[in-house]
């Protein structure tokens, strides 16, 4: 079982300690902001969770990547609970990319590998993007 630790430190401030040992300041109130929200940070991991698909998928596929940047956008519910209802994430990447290849990847991603965007699935209708920038 992997356990993670949230410990308040004040305010509305928290220390949270993820399982692998890695902690990450986070705050619940938008007026101190002196950290990410929780459902800020989801959008994080769903852009980290596609961003790492991506990346294996086409060094596998021998894809020249220069930059990759996944942008995460969402719309919450109007009403407690305030899940996620909406989300787009975009690709933007730079390189010497075949656009097959980036599209069989966000096919895998999308579908069978990303957990991140398995969960999500339940509540949102999500939109995936991409942006092929030529390679410097």
């Amino acid at each position: 079982m992997h356990t993670a630790s949230v410990k308040w430190v004040g305010q509305q401030q928290f220390s949270a300690t993820s399982p692998s040992g890695h902690t990450l300041k986070m705050d619940s109130d938008r007026q101190s902001n002196t950290g990410p929200g929780a459902m800020e940070t989801v959008l994080m991991a769903l852009g980290a969770c596609t961003a790492t698909d991506v990346l294996i998928i086409l060094e596998k596929k021998r894809q020249k990547l220069q930059s990759l940047e996944v942008i995460c956008s969402g719309e919450r519910a109007p009403h407690p609970p305030t899940v996620w209802v909406k989300l787009d994430v975009l690709f933007r990447l730079r390189g010497e990319i075949d656009e097959g290849a980036l599209q069989h990847a966000m096919e895998l991603t999308r579908g069978k590998y990303c957990s991140v965007a398995a969960m999500l699935q339940k509540t949102a209708e999500i939109s995936w993007r991409y942006e092929l920038l030529p390679a410097e």
